[in-house]
């Protein structure tokens, strides 16, 4: 049974072009995800497991834009080959149909540990950076939710029993803070 070729694209940023990833390819539709890897919130993802059917082909740049890790990557193949999905890694130049020979799983294996190491060194020397451009002094990290004076206004309030969940965000020049801000800097403050 014929299906229709069908795209998958993830880039990890807004900013980042999604059609570079199939420019060369025709697909019948395509699915695009604009968040991490890492992220277990991609809704195109899911909606393209859910529109897929057997006979249907899905084209994919590279096993990294499909999954997070290996573990990911393998129960992504098999969920799809087991519905008769065949699935292309243009990157890679693999195909897998579910018929695949152990060499074919083994490359699957293999290369999908490549791009999870890969992966890994990149936020590695991410961390290196950061460190020393920490000790240089030029790294300044996130800008903080809350002022000093803001996040001591929140405290005062909840040590003289205000529930966290009641501080209202219109209470501080901050704009609206999540939940998670305002408990983490309460929790600070019993800390200290």
């Amino acid at each position: 049974m014929q299906g229709q070729r069908i795209g998958y694209v993830r880039v990890s940023s807004y900013d980042q072009n999604p059609e570079r990833q199939l420019e060369q390819v025709e697909v019948g539709k395509l699915f695009t995800d604009k968040a991490s890897g890492k992220d277990t919130q991609r809704p195109q993802l899911e909606a393209m497991l859910g529109f897929v059917r057997e006979g249907d082909t899905v084209v994919v740049h590279s096993m990294d834009r499909l999954a997070r890790n290996l573990d990911d990557l393998r129960r992504l193949v098999q969920k799809l080959t087991q519905r008769g999905v065949r699935i292309e890694f243009l990157k890679e130049g693999l195909v897998f149909t579910g018929d695949d020979s152990p060499m074919a799983n083994l490359m699957l294996s293999v290369m999908g540990a490549f791009a999870e190491f890969e992966r890994a060194l990149i936020r590695e020397r991410q961390r290196e950076g950061i460190a020393l451009a920490k000790q240089r002094g030029a790294y300044r990290g996130r800008k903080k939710a809350l002022s000093d004076e803001q996040a001591a206004t929140l405290r005062q309030r909840a040590s003289v029993g205000e529930p966290k969940r009641s501080l209202p965000a219109s209470s501080t020049s901050a704009g609206k803070l999540s939940t998670s801000t305002y408990a983490r800097t309460i929790d600070t403050c019993r800390v200290a």
